[in-house]
């Protein structure tokens, strides 16, 4: 069992930035596949950003390309989704999740965090 917690969230205006950390309780990322998912109210969930461990890739939805960097710190066990330039559409919970293998981009992730509420205001 993997235990996910994120931090980071907040209110934040227009154009601002925020950072999201996901603590993974985890030996070590190799082979892991790390994401981010979000989820706005009335919506599914949906991909945000993943990095691939130890290749190192990384990907990212359309809407947050050149905006969002995901990162990940093997040492302190922690991924960072680094969120600039935010937009009112980027407002939802975001979630942390881990997955053994495969494919990164996919939705069938095995551990998800709690979520953290990142709200842009106009």
């Amino acid at each position: 069992q993997v235990r996910l917690v994120e931090s980071g969230g907040g209110l934040v205006q227009v154009g601002g930035s925020l950072r999201l950390s996901c603590v993974a309780s985890v030996a070590t990322f190799t082979y892991w596949r790390m994401g981010w998912f979000r989820q706005a109210p009335g919506q599914e969930r949906e991909f945000v950003a993943a990095i691939s461990s130890p290749e190192g890739n990384t990907y990212y939805t359309d809407s947050v390309k050149g905006r969002f960097t995901v990162s990940g710190d093997n040492a302190k066990k922690t991924v960072y989704l680094q969120m600039n330039s935010l937009k009112p559409e980027d407002t939802a919970v975001y979630y942390c999740a881990a997955r053994w293998r495969g494919s990164a981009t996919t939705t069938r992730y095995d551990y998800w965090g709690q979520g953290t509420q990142v709200t842009v205001s106009s």
